[in-house]
This record gives structure tokens, C-alpha cells and sequence, in this order.
């Protein structure tokens, strides 16, 4: 009846009033973006997890101290930090640490909004290359969840650098797919904007120039070698033109800029090391869930150490996915020729600029360098499985399964062991993922910094210092002067009080605690007379020789003496002098002085006053037993 019909029909389901929201609505339009989102915010979350139990290391102390004594310049920008030029990354630098000091959720923050705007642009990269479906999710958690990317999200020097090349990159790599499809300017200009980006961060992004050269003649041209070479040269020259000139503009600024001698590899030998444990050791393994066991490096990252077994297998699952990919879609091919050209030219970059230093041994087990890589992998393997876009279905090929294959119980045998590699390498990057955030937890400098910043709030007023280095595990020594305690309290909340001489000074130990300070060194011999030891008095100075030379060196003298009256001291340590005022009675002084040699000397201005000494050393500053 149509009455019935009027009543009953506003309560069917699809009604007006049982509509999905708009947020259902948005989920069931695209059922895989909306799990690509959820992954994304997982993988941040995590990440940022594992970013909070670390803290500042070696070359962020080292950045934080020349951030807070400079000023906002573009000399200050334009400089090379450890051979790389960053401005971009310094003026972040700049801004954070005059902002936040040592404060960890501000770099926290920073370090989750980056890797967040990576996964989208990766994930709306792949959406355009690749043929949509659920595949889309495989590279991408390849690019999300490897254990290779943890050092950038976790270390902010690294993902200050890292990030924004990377995000740099995946922007070039669609805005190139966009402008090789289209052929339109404005694509080509984005192009050059994200590069030119990317450069502003770290000069590795140079590589992204021939990494859109090799994308274009693997991915979008046909032929053979030689065919696509001059295909790809031809058709798209004015963004190679343009590309070029925006490199060597570059390179031409960078190598005018003051900069540290690059090292250069002592023998083939240790190039082809370099080389096997950068592929071998640590992108293989770590592209399929490892290295699963990490080697500790102190406040640093940890660094690649994956157990033999599963390093071989990961190869040889790599090499079966190679085979079978190439099988079943000819042009899968071109993917892994993009993928093995790009892992050419980082190994090539790295061993020609990282070698043949004390740390070249362990150069290739540093996961931060082939972080990049992950990205252009995920992408080959998207393209290996899936194809891309706008492919042709000939893409696929018709390629017979053997009878025995075809059996349903094959299939079924196929589909369990497919399942159970990806559980296995899903397994294994969530443990390499936990280790990782295991070792992550110690942090030196963390703990001295605390400890320092506890003891000073409760030191005395009058607790003065003379300027030393801190211990090696929270700033090496070649990072000198920057490893002295006056530049790496910059930052903090509480700084001490640095003096260039003082009679009791204080000094912090290897945990941060205030003690009373001594010198460890070098001591006088006894003088001639047993009651004075070496009288110093006239007008001609005092020479008293110590129990050995001491090398050229920045030195800490101490000075104990009995003074018949007040007067200026100088004190000479072979071509290095100190001037100071000494008290009638007996005291003591401290000060530096750098200098080297087999005796002092010592001269007093006021020929009237009569100085004793039997306490003279030069050595280190150490805190008192």
C-alpha cells in the first residue's frame, strides 16, 4: 500500500537519516589510503617514540655550541660543517637551539613532521607511478618501517640533513613523472624548486640529478641501452639543461667555500671492503627487516652487525625476488637497473669521500648512508610487483606455470611459503626496530649533562672553573675547541663559571660531578735548598727544570708558593708566558698556558720580594683524589 510504503521507506537502510559521515564516506571512497594514512601515523609515533629515549650526540653538541656563541650571518650559513654545506639545516640549527637549548620535544616535533610529509608525498608518488591496489602498501611499509631510516629519525643532526633530501627527492621523482608525462613547464619548474630545495639541506642532493636522469631511461623510455641513452637525452633536454646548470653553479659555490681535506682510500682493498659491507653487510639485510643486532658506538647511532645466517638468506631472498619479478614482468628489469645504478653512485660517492680516515673500517656499516637508497628501492620493488600506471597490460608476461605448479596443492604450498617470508621479514624488522630503540636509551651526555646541571644549582657562589675538555664519549677530540666544557655549556640552562686563573678551582669528572681540581703532569725537581727549594728573586728570571720535557701543548700549570711579599709573577713554559699576581704567605694559583719544553722560568717584577717553590707542575687538569 502506499501509505505503508511512505512510512517504512525512510527507515531502509541508505536513508537520509542513516547516511554515512563524512569521514566514513572518505574511508570507503579509498579503503587503501585510508590504511596507508593509518600506517603512516603509526610509523611516526613509533619513531617519535624511539626519538624521546635518545638525545643530542657528538656533532649536536658540537652544532648547539656554534648556534649559541654566533650570530644569524650568512657567513655563519654559508660555512662547511664537517665538509657539508647546510645553510638551510643551520639556520634551523640556529633557530631551535637559541629557542629550546637541550630541550628534546622540539627536535622530536620537527623529526615527526618530516618523516609524516615524506610518507604522504611517498605514498601520493606511488599512487601516480604504480597500478592502484593494495600493492601500493608494500612499498611503502618498505620506506616507513626500515630499520635503515631509524638513524634519521632518531639523531636530529642526521635528520636535519637527511629529511628534507629525502622528502626533496620524492617531490623531484613526481613532479619528473608529471613533466615526462605531460611535457609542461610548470612541472619541470617544480623539478628544479624541489632540488634546489633539497641542496639548501645537504649537497648530497646532487645525486637526485642523475637519479631522474636513470628514472626516466629505465621507467619511461624504450629500447636498448644505447637507444635509451639518446632517447632519454633527446626528448627531455631542457630539464637536463637546466639541472645541469643549477649542479655546477653549485658545485662551483661549494668548492669555494673553506673546507676540511677530504681523506682519499689507502688501497683497493679497503675500497672493495668499504663496499662489500655498505651493499652486503648493511643495505641487503636491511632492506628485508635487518641487520637484527646492532653494534654499539656509543652515544652515536649503533651501527650495522647482522648475524651471518639471515644476512646470507636476505640475499638470497633478494635474488629470488629479482629472478621472479623479471619472469613474470619484462620490465620489471629496468627497475632493478634504476635501483642497482642509484646503490652505484651513493657506494662511489661514499668511498671516495669517506675513506681512509681511523673510522674507514667502519664506514660501510653506517646505516644513514644508504637511507636514500630505501627510498628508490621501495619504489623499484613498487614497480617490480605492481607495474606502473600507464602500462600497457602486455606489461605482464604470458609466462606458463610448470604442471606441477598449476596443482592446486602447489598453489596453496606457494601461498603459504609467500605468506611466511613477509611474516618473517615483518618479524624481523620489529625486532630490528626494538634493539635499535634498546641501545638508543644510553646517552653520555645526557647523563653528564644532568649531573653537571644538578651540581650547579647547588655549588657554592664562589665555585669557579678553568676551561677543560669533556669526556670523549659525550664530544670526541677532533672536534676541538668545541669539545671544551666553555662551548658545550653554552646551550644550558646553567652554565659555569670559567676564569683564566684561579687558586681553588673546580672541574667536572667523567659523570659531571663538581670536584676540586688538581694537576697531573709533570713535576720540578727538588731545589738546592731543602727549607726554600728554588728561590726566585732579582731581576733575572728563575730557570727550574721539570722532571722531563713536555711536548708543545695546551698545558694547566699549577703554581704553589711562599711569598715574602705582593708582587707579578711571569712565568714562562718554553716560548708561552703567563702573567700573574702572587700574595704575601703561602698560596697557590692555577692558570693554562700552551707551551712545551725541559724547564720553566720564573721572574718576579718587585726585585724586593722573595718567592719559595717546591710545588711547580704542568699537565692536565684532573679532579683532586
Amino acid at each position: 500500500m502506499p501509505e505503508v510504503e511512505a512510512v517504512t521507506r525512510p527507515h531502509e537502510p541508505g536513508a537520509e537519516g542513516d547516511e554515512p559521515g563524512a569521514v566514513a564516506r572518505w574511508l570507503r571512497a579509498d579503503r587503501v589510503r585510508a590504511v596507508a594514512i593509518v600506517l603512516i601515523v603509526v610509523a611516526v609515533a613509533w619513531r617519535a617514540g624511539i626519538a624521546t629515549r635518545g638525545w643530542f650526540s657528538q656533532d649536536e653538541f658540537v652544532i648547539a655550541a656554534q648556534a649559541s656563541s654566533a650570530d644569524l650571518t650568512a657567513d655563519h650559513l654559508l660555512r662547511t660543517f664537517n665538509n657539508h654545506l647546510m645553510p638551510a639545516g643551520l639556520l634551523v640549527a640556529w633557530l631551535m637551539v637559541r629557542a629550546a637549548g637541550f630541550a628534546t620535544w622540539p627536535w622530536v616535533l620537527l623529526l615527526a613532521a618530516g618523516q609524516a610529509a615524506l610518507g604522504v608525498a611517498f605514498y601520493r608518488l606511488l599512487r601516480d607511478l604504480l597500478r592502484p591496489g593494495w600493492g601500493l602498501l608494500i612499498p611503502l611499509c618498505m620506506l616507513l618501517f626500515s630499520p635503515l631510516t631509524l638513524e634519521t629519525t632518531s639523531l636530529w643532526m642526521v635528520g636535519l640533513l637527511m629529511l628534507p633530501v629525502l622528502l626533496a627527492m620524492v617531490l623531484a621523482m613526481a613532479a619528473q613523472v608529471r613533466y615526462v608525462r605531460t611535457g609542461r613547464v610548470r612541472h619541470l619548474a617544480a623539478v628544479v624548486l624541489w632540488v634546489a630545495f633539497g641542496l639548501a639541506f645537504d649537497s648530497k642532493a646532487l645525486l637526485i640529478v642523475p637519479l631522474l636522469f636513470a628514472m626516466t631511461a629505465c621507467l619511461f623510455t624504450a629500447g636498448g641501452p644505447t637507444r635509451t641513452l639518446v632517447t632519454t637525452t633527446r626528448r627531455y633536454w631542457p630539464a637536463w639543461l637546466v639541472l645541469a646548470a643549477l649542479s655546477v653553479a653549485y658545485l662551483v659555490f661549494y668548492l669555494g667555500r673553506p673546507a676540511g681535506a677530504l681523506n682519499r682510500p689507502g688501497s683497493t682493498g679497503e675500497v672493495l671492503t668499504f663496499l662489500g659491507d655498505l651493499v652486503g653487510v648493511t643495505l641487503v639485510p636491511g632492506l628485508l627487516g635487518g641487520p637484527w643486532r646492532w653494534s654499539y658506538a656509543g652515544d652515536g647511532p649503533p651501527l650495522a652487525d647482522p648475524y651471518d645466517v639471515p644476512m646470507w638468506l636476505s640475499w638470497a631472498a633478494l635474488l629470488t625476488l629479482v629472478v621472479v619479478t623479471v619472469r613474470w614482468r619484462p620490465s620489471a628489469l629496468r627497475a632493478w637497473t634504476l635501483l642497482l645504478s642509484y646503490v652505484a653512485m651513493v657506494a662511489l660517492l661514499f668511498a671516495a669521500t669517506r675513506l681512509g680516515g681511523v673510522l674507514s673500517p667502519l664506514a660501510g656499516l653506517v646505516p644513514r648512508y644508504v637511507a636514500d637508497v630505501v627510498v628508490v628501492a621501495a619504489l623499484c620493488v613498487g614497480v617490480a610487483l605492481l607495474g606502473r600506471s600507464d602500462a600497457e597490460e602486455g606489461d605482464v608476461a604470458s609466462w606458463p606455470l610448470p604442471t606441477v605448479l598449476r596443482e592446486p596443492g602447489a598453489f596453496a604450498v606457494g601461498l603459504v611459503a609467500m605468506i611466511m617470508v613477509i611474516a618473517t621479514v615483518g618479524v624481523g624488522t620489529l625486532w630490528s626496530i626494538a634493539r635499535f630503540g634498546d641501545n638508543w636509551r644510553t646517552k653520555h651526555g645526557r647523563d653528564y649533562l644532568a649531573t653537571a646541571q644538578t651540581d650547579l644549582a647547588t655549588a657554592s657562589p664562589d665555585t669557579v672553573f678553568l676551561d677543560d675538555i669533556v669526556p670523549d664519549r659525550v664530544v670526541a677530540g677532533y672536534f676541538w675547541p668545541d669539545n671544551l666544557q666553555s662551548h658545550f655549556f653554552r646551550p644550558a640552562e646553567l652554565k659555569p663559571k670559567f676564569v683564566p686563573e684561579a687558586e681553588n678551582p673546580s672541574t667536572f669528572d667523567d659523570t659531571g660531578r663538581i670536584r676540586p681540581a688538581t694537576v697531573q703532569g709533570r713535576r720540578i725537581l727538588p731545589g738546592p735548598d731543602e727549607t726554600c727549594g728554588h728561590q726566585i728573586s732579582g731581576a733575572a728570571a728563575t730557570r727550574i727544570p721539570l722532571e722531563g720535557p713536555v711536548p708543545e701543548w695546551p698545558w694547566v700549570v699549577y703554581f704553589g708558593y711562599l711569598s715574602s711579599g705582593d708582587s707579578t709573577v711571569t712565568f714562562r713554559l718554553g716560548e708561552a708566558s703567563h702573567e700573574f699576581a702572587v700574595r704575601r704567605g703561602l698560596n697557590q694559583i692555577y692558570f693554562p698556558l700552551e707551551g712545551g719544553g725541559p724547564a720553566v722560568e720564573v721572574s718576579v717584577a718587585d726585585p724586593s720580594v722573595v718567592i719559595c717553590t717546591k710545588a711547580i707542575t704542568v699537565g692536565d687538569l684532573v679532579p683532586a683524589r
